[in-house]
């Protein structure tokens, strides 16, 4: 007769935590076991609605059984390969991902600061050597290397890391005049996400991105567009470019590229990816049969639930519900909303708002000290969205009380 062995509680998890593990995240004292669909239990059996999966990387909720399933498939077959073989599975990511977007062709990292790095690289690869500086944007966030770290106009990012790597030139948020002025001899592109994640769901004003594809277009610059929060119908529709009608040269993805999985792409033309020529770049387990499967699987799935479309609803619900509670509640003083992206703007700290939510076992974010920042499943039921909008909605008018 075997005894059952029973899981480590939080506070055990916690102590093993606190003796071995770096402390470089601020974490909550809770140690989540599991997770299906908008919803994750801790270790104690209590259970969470997630309006945050994964930081935004389960697009498709925890553990979607189609990535499951493929990722089932493909562990007892083949693992990890090399980059110096071919395998089906990634020639079949790039594939997909060339076909909903703008036919280019794809390398593969791990996340979303790679495939940055990538990108950064890539610039300068195909420019000619006079041209090394990058145009990034204030507020905006591409990662914690030491590269994508100087790409991110932030300065608290920056603090003990100087000297920052050389040749980033930061612009207003939004402001194209500005952008044009600092365009020299030795501009080589312009980097943007196309709507601001980190820094608080800021969205561009009307016409910017266009402005800067043309300004691009009239001086050779690459336009590059970082999607890793953005990309793979986070906005409802494939990526966000789509939404603006503005075709990058490049694009970066990573979060909810493989349902939760890690991987990371960079997709550019088939005239500009030669320059990433061999031993320019690499990554170790990029395009790794694993993370190709779940890729695909999780492209799979969102066309076959029509999950774009259900991510507009729910964007429309979102932006229903929080308006009508900003004319009820002085705290808010903006909301904006992109599909399941949504950045509730408070005019006080919003870290009480989530340790309120918390309580009451829902799980959000705030971003930029003030925004609480929500990146919900695009399979959130209506019935979820409600529940945690009515938690939300509560927390907000008794702070203002």
């Amino acid at each position: 007769m075997t005894t059952a062995i029973s899981a480590p509680s939080s506070a055990d998890v916690i102590a093993t935590f606190k003796r071995y593990v770096v402390p470089n995240y601020g974490r909550y004292p809770i140690c989540l076991a599991r997770g299906e669909g908008s919803y994750v239990w801790d270790a104690e059996g209590r259970r969470y609605l997630d309006f945050f999966p994964g930081w935004g990387c389960n697009l498709l909720g925890h553990c979607p059984e189609p990535v499951v399933r493929a990722v089932q498939e493909q562990v007892a077959t083949l693992i990890h390969v090399p980059n110096t073989w071919y395998t089906e599975a990634q020639g079949e990511w790039a594939k997909a991902l060339s076909e909903r977007s703008f036919g280019g062709q794809a390398f593969f990292c791990n996340s979303g600061t790679e495939a940055n790095e990538a990108a950064i690289k890539l610039a300068r690869l195909h420019t000619p050597k006079q041209r090394y500086k990058i145009i990034t944007f204030t507020g905006g966030f591409h990662g914690r290397t030491l590269g994508a770290t100087s790409a991110t106009a932030q300065p608290k990012y920056h603090e003990g890391l100087g000297p920052l790597m050389a040749g980033f030139v930061y612009a207003p948020f939004g402001d194209l005049e500005a952008t044009t002025k600092l365009v020299d001899d030795e501009t080589a592109a312009i980097m943007i996400e196309p709507i601001q994640g980190e820094g608080g769901v800021n969205m561009p004003p009307e016409g910017f991105l266009a402005g800067l594809r043309r300004l691009c277009d009239e001086n050779n610059l690459l336009l590059m567009f970082d999607e890793v929060q953005t990309g793979c119908g986070r906005t409802g529709n494939w990526f966000a470019y789509q939404k603006f009608g503005v075709t990058p040269d490049v694009m970066t993805l990573a979060k909810a590229v493989c349902g939760g999985v890690a991987g990371g792409a960079l997709l550019t033309t088939p005239e500009i990816a030669p320059s990433l020529r061999p031993g320019m770049h690499a990554a170790t387990f990029g395009g790794n049969p694993l993370a190709a499967r779940a890729g695909i699987a999780t492209l799979e799935m969102i066309e076959q639930e029509n999950l774009l479309e259900n991510g507009l609803r729910l964007g429309e619900l979102f932006q229903q519900r929080f308006t009508e509670l900003a004319e009820k509640c002085p705290l808010i003083s903006e909301i904006r909303v992109a599909g399941c992206m949504i950045g509730v703007d408070l005019k006080v700290e919003g870290a009480p708002a989530v340790q309120a939510c918390l309580e009451r076992q829902l799980l959000i974010n705030c971003t930029h000290g003030h925004v609480l920042r929500l990146l919900p499943a695009l399979n959130l039921s209506v019935e979820q969205a409600h529940q945690g909008c009515d938690i939300i909605a509560d927390v907000l008018q008794r702070m203002a009380a």
